[in-house]
């Protein structure tokens, strides 16, 4: 496991979070280490999301620790490019890590859903 996956995270609840992202694309969020980093500290974000194929695993490595502190719930998705594509980024980029600001309208149930799935693999 890298330095930053504090837990596994099956398929299925991957693909729900991914599911997530795409409901919330045209909500408020905020995208990269440095970002995800400043909305987890404010204590802004509703829900972080961090990508297991990140090199270096330390770049992200602080984040569940600040989490953990605020009371932010978190989960992992294998993917970097397919995390920025399902947040309606153009093709080609990536992104280590996405912060959610708010939950868009309609998206609230598939928020839940995934907090609740996650909070169960933490623990």
């Amino acid at each position: 496991m890298s330095a930053h996956v504090t837990f596994e995270t099956p398929n299925d609840v991957a693909d729900k979070i991914y599911e997530m992202v795409q409901a919330n694309n045209t909500g408020q969020m905020k995208k990269g280490s440095n970002e995800v980093t400043k909305a987890a500290e404010r204590g802004n974000a509703k829900f972080i999301i961090m990508a297991e194929d990140v090199n270096p695993p330390e770049l992200l490595a602080h984040i569940p620790l600040i989490c953990a502190e605020k009371n932010i719930p978190f989960g992992y998705v294998p993917s970097q490019e397919f995390l920025a594509k399902e947040a309606g980024m153009p093709n080609g980029v990536r992104t280590a890590s996405l912060a959610l600001l708010e939950v868009a309208k309609g998206a609230q149930e598939k928020f839940d859903e995934v907090v609740e799935l996650v909070k169960g693999l933490s623990e």
